[in-house]
């Protein structure tokens, strides 16, 4: 866990999260705070996050995300929740950065637990430690952590 609750992203690779989607973390035990990028012509497909809400701001670009069954082309300055349990799927055709705040913290989307994770006195016992769902296979997968110290 980091030694202080300050952090930065200055200077860190971000992590590949999909082939084409680089992020980077930041968070405490409860919620996780994501800086997302996706290269022009990506997509995530379709999938739910059983635990975890999901708030989004758009900062430069567009993405077509689809939420349940509303399909909407957003851009910077935009803002989008998906609550826990819901499908959703996200498509750029030119590429797009935004902010995502997950909570509570889904740990497949912390690329280094030590550097990017401010847990309290338990450890982060009680952080959400289940996948995401892609709902088209109906697998749940796991994805792999990778350390991104040098």
């Amino acid at each position: 866990m980091a030694d202080s609750p300050f952090g930065t992203w200055n200077g860190q690779d971000p992590y590949e999260i999909f082939p084409g989607v680089h992020l980077n973390a930041f968070g405490g035990e409860q919620m996780l705070l994501c800086k997302v990028t996706y290269e022009p012509g990506k997509e995530v497909q379709r999938h739910s996050h059983d635990h975890t809400e999901q708030l989004m701001v758009i900062l430069d670009g567009s993405v077509t995300i689809t939420v349940g069954d509303e399909t909407k082309t957003v851009s910077a300055g935009d803002v989008v929740c998906i609550n826990r349990g819901i499908e959703h799927e996200l498509f750029s055709e030119g590429g797009v950065t935004f902010i995502e705040g997950l909570a509570p913290v889904p740990l497949d989307h912390v690329p280094d637990r030590d550097r990017d994770l401010v847990l309290g006195p338990d450890g982060g016992a009680t952080q959400d430690r289940k996948s995401t769902r892609l709902n088209s296979s109906h697998t749940v997968i796991s994805y792999a952590v990778f350390c991104l110290k040098k």
